[in-house]
């Protein structure tokens, strides 16, 4: 039931990026070209995410469990560090750079997009590159814990 629940919630969310026009990289990038024929409509769409967002997390802050009963897990971090920095500098770099950010992307690579197809395929490598990084890290802080 959960993972039918989880479909349904990304198929919203999927027509949700098809109907704002959220999934087009040129309307992405059209947003981010601030000297040129600048569009505000995702400024909008944003808006309204957090219209619908912020009731729902205030509301979710003081519950334990979601309505099925499963434990909430909210996010616990607070500090803003160098890897917060260096992965939103990343990220809003490939943003401008493509148009496209996870979502949309796989929305497109569900259309049959060459650009999903890439982007999705960038991301993965990106994330393996980062696993491996952190593997890398916490076994060279294993060897120094044991070095002491």
């Amino acid at each position: 039931m959960s993972i039918l629940i989880s479909l349904l919630i990304g198929l919203v969310f999927g027509c949700g990026l098809i109907v704002s026009g959220m999934s087009n990289p040129a309307k992405v990038l059209a947003f981010l070209d601030l000297a040129g024929d600048w569009d505000p409509s995702l400024a909008l769409v944003m808006a309204g995410a957090i219209a619908v967002g912020l009731p729902a997390f205030s509301v979710a802050r003081r519950r334990q469990n979601s309505l099925r009963g499963k434990p909430l897990q909210m996010p616990t971090a607070r500090q803003i560090d160098r890897r917060l920095l260096a992965g939103s500098a990343l990220f809003g770099i490939g943003w401008g750079l493509a148009g496209i950010c996870p979502g949309p992307a796989l929305v497109l690579l569900g259309s049959g997009a060459v650009q999903g197809a890439v982007f999705v395929l960038a991301m993965l490598a990106g994330m393996a590159v980062f696993t491996a990084f952190e593997r890398l890290s916490q076994a060279r802080e294993g060897r120094s814990d044991r070095g002491q």
